[in-house]
């Protein structure tokens, strides 16, 4: 990876420690939020037979995850895009 100048590089790693971090944020919110904080709230909602609450504490935050990863590859590549240090 070559920036053509330090204000560039910096640019692009302060995109990428804002995405990374909201990305994570996200993730605390749906792990740590609807699967410990709100598990009461939610577990009057069922889904596909159980409990919202139970489902995403078991299992909706690791979906959850997993399409993080996918969304951050995306937004990363467009990002290596947007600064020319894309692979080839």
């Amino acid at each position: 990876m070559s920036f053509k100048n330090d204000d560039k590089a910096k640019r692009y790693w302060n995109e990428n420690i804002k995405l990374v971090l909201s990305l994570l944020t996200i993730w605390a919110a749906v792990s740590f939020g609807c699967g410990i904080l709100l598990v009461d709230l939610l577990n009057e909602i069922h889904f596909m037979g159980f409990k919202l609450g139970f489902w995403f504490a078991q299992q909706g935050s690791m979906y959850v995850f997993v399409v993080l990863i996918f969304v951050y590859a995306a937004k990363a590549n467009a990002l290596d895009e947007k600064y020319d240090v894309h692979e080839d």
